[in-house]
């Protein structure tokens, strides 16, 4: 296993003498891809941000509804967020059988594997053992966090759990290896169309088993180059200066990487290293995040940023920079941005938050300007859970939910609508559709009854983005609104409650919670969060603020309104002796002063009279038109009923409008609402 102490960089900066290290630090953070004429920092842009192609300020999203005005409101107190909140924040390496949550609170945990290590069959290339990742997956979701994992071919000196060589052997006699004496390992010829056809074969195979797993948190493109990290330093695309032939696929063949993992990956988020990486295969691929693992490492001499841009004091290759001369910086918006805290400064990387200091750039900014929402952190195992700098920076990372308000009528019965309006004041929205429910707890804690909603919070965008110097609106740093505080709403039927005082409570359920005990909840950045999931909404008695008995209405009421042709009519079968006619085909009959009680879903009962089946429809207030179906009765004097459930706002100035556009309705006697 590849932990921080013997990173890789570490090995790289140590191996090579300062003098020479001056040389080459233009060519590795850069080398998945080669400026246009071979030589760092050349082609459109270079040295000046390359705004042209930058996508610039995007759209604001709408604001959504409005909260429901018959609904009181009930403000909620905000509190801090947990830090091990899930899929966001730091992520720990796997270690077989030790303890994954030491260190500093986190949710995610991440690991390699050889692909070797699922391709086994040397006669087959499609056949396939999973028993290497499912092992691990279930080891990660027993410990209560979910995964992010990436499968690699060659990694310099093996993981000690995965190979360093971990070309599947089916692939022998089809598929040419080459040497890199540089880290001592085999590279295979990515340009092999055997070996193009078995990685496709592979990730839709990977996808078919394991999209929307909720095991799996991200995936890492992967597979090509050192570590899977779409690189291979200094056997590479930069060729110009130095003797090193070329082991990257060409573009053309890394995008059919892309492409199949697009495919086979529509649930679960997957991430591609660069955003020049095969050609800029993901430029047009709004479900590919990025994931820098340089994140936010200063270099060189003077020293530049690997990820702010250069408007920022970036280098030509920094991963934004590149972002921005795609076009793909608000990518944030649909897909994921991960990574690695470069293992070097992970010891001190938020010691000077919000700034940085030495070998860390600008902590905040590359935050705030990336959008991340996780990165690895091996290091993290050494800080403090109550260090501010730390808990500042995980909590503006990825998502920070927060519920500033509940809408509902403290006492109810029957049919009632809750809402609530939920602000997001992190970077980055929740990337995943996961089930929100309302419920009811008594007095002991135990929720008594729950319902769920169609709630989607994916659609709660961050308040306010940081803008890119690079887009001309302002000097640096200048932020902008962007989402708004979201409101939902859902009708909760409390039928079957006992009557008595409860807690109204909310809960987002995390899919791992249906594998894992132990799996983290997401909570929300609220002083009543409980640590159990489920967050306080306040006080509802249930049972005494609606009349239990029915309140009827007679169409031929004085206070009514009738339009067209409609009439008042005797009737010997009606209540009163008296009916409403000749509706429809323009003629409307409104009921007016209809007590809705404490608002929310009612049953009303049509009392009717028809000789000929008909049809109408009805409408509470300024909602939509329901049609309804009357099956015939004896006769025009005779009636029946037909019931509807229709919204009512709180109190007593409801509507209820009957019509038909199309043809003749039946004549009206009353309406009874409960």
């Amino acid at each position: 296993m590849r932990t921080y102490t013997p990173g890789r960089r570490r090995r790289l900066w140590a191996a090579l003498s300062s003098a020479a290290l001056a040389l080459t630090l233009t060519a590795l953070p850069g080398t998945a891809r080669a400026t246009p004429d071979g030589g760092p920092g050349a082609g459109p842009g270079a040295g000046t941000g390359a705004a042209a192609s930058a996508a610039g300020v995007p759209d604001r999203p709408a604001p959504g509804p409005d909260p429901d005005p018959t609904l009181p409101v009930h403000a909620l107190a905000a509190g801090d967020a947990p830090l091990d909140n899930p899929l966001k924040g730091f992520a720990r390496f796997y270690q077989p059988g030790g303890d994954q949550n030491t260190g500093y609170p986190h949710s995610l945990t991440w690991s390699y594997f050889g692909l070797s290590e699922v391709m086994k069959d040397a006669s087959d290339c499609g056949r396939y053992d999973w028993s290497a990742l499912d092992d691990s997956l279930d080891a990660i979701a027993a410990a209560g966090n979910q995964a992010a994992v990436r499968f690699y071919m060659e990694y310099p000196g093996g993981s000690g759990s995965h190979p360093a060589n971990a070309i599947p052997p089916c692939f022998a006699g089809h598929v040419n290896n080459r040497d890199n004496a540089y880290w001592g390992t085999t590279s295979p010829d990515y340009d092999s169309p055997y070996l193009l056809d078995a990685l496709k074969r592979f990730v839709a195979a990977f996808g078919a088993r394991y999209d929307g797993d909720p095991r799996l948190g991200y995936i890492h493109l992967g597979l090509i180059g050192l570590w899977g990290e779409w690189h291979t330093w200094p056997y590479d695309t930069d060729t110009s200066g130095d003797s090193y032939p070329n082991h990257m696929p060409t573009d053309a063949h890394a995008a059919e990487i892309v492409d199949a993992y697009d495919q086979a990956f529509t649930h679960t988020k997957i991430e591609l290293r660069y955003a020049d990486s095969a050609g800029g295969a993901a430029d047009g691929r709004p479900d590919v995040g990025y994931h820098d693992d340089s994140f936010c490492y200063r270099e060189g001499s003077p020293a530049q940023g690997v990820t702010l841009p250069e408007s920022m004091g970036g280098a030509p290759w920094a991963q934004l920079q590149k972002a921005l001369e795609h076009g793909v910086e608000n990518r944030w918006t649909t897909a994921s941005m991960g990574g690695e805290v470069r293992p070097e400064i992970q010891p001190n990387a938020f010691a000077n938050w919000p700034g940085g200091s030495g070998g860390v750039d600008g902590m905040k900014a590359c935050v705030e300007l990336e959008h991340t929402t996780w990165k690895i952190n091996e290091g993290s195992a050494n800080y403090s859970a109550t260090d501010p700098n730390v808990a500042a920076a995980v909590r503006l990372m990825g998502y920070n939910l927060g519920v500033t308000d509940a809408y509902f009528h403290d006492t109810a019965e029957g049919t009632t609508k809750v809402g609530v309006r939920i602000a997001n004041t992190g970077v980055a929205p929740f990337y995943y559709p996961w089930k929100v429910r309302l419920g009811l707890k008594d007095a002991s804690g135990d929720v008594v009854e729950d319902w769920d909603t169609s709630w989607d919070l994916r659609t709660v965008m961050p308040t306010r983005i940081r803008a890119f110097p690079d887009w001309g609106v302002g000097a640096d740093p200048a932020y902008l609104d962007f989402g708004s505080p979201r409101y939902f709403d859902a009708s909760v039927d409390l039928t079957g409650v006992d009557r008595g005082g409860y807690r109204l409570v909310m809960k987002v359920d995390n899919p791992l919670e249906k594998v894992s005990l132990r799996a983290k909840k997401l909570r929300f950045a609220n002083a009543a969060q409980n640590s159990d999931g489920w967050l306080d909404l306040g006080a509802m008695t249930v049972g005494s603020g609606q009349s239990p008995d029915p309140a009827d209405y007679e169409a031929e009421d004085s206070g009514n309104t009738l339009t067209g042709g409609a009439v008042v009519a005797d009737c010997s079968g009606c209540s009163g002796g008296r009916k409403v006619g000749y509706l429809g085909n323009g003629a409307t009959l409104t009921f007016r002063h209809v007590d809705g009680g404490t608002g929310g879903t009612r049953t009303v009962t049509v009392h009717y009279a028809t000789q000929t089946a008909r049809t109408a429809t009805v409408r509470a207030d300024d909602g939509a038109d329901r049609t309804l179906s009357f099956a015939p009765t004896a006769d025009w004097n005779t009636t029946g009923t037909t019931t509807v459930r229709l919204d009512l706002r709180a109190g007593t100035d409801n509507t209820v409008t009957l019509a038909n556009p199309d043809g003749w309705a039946p004549d009206i006697d009353r309406i009874t609402v409960n």
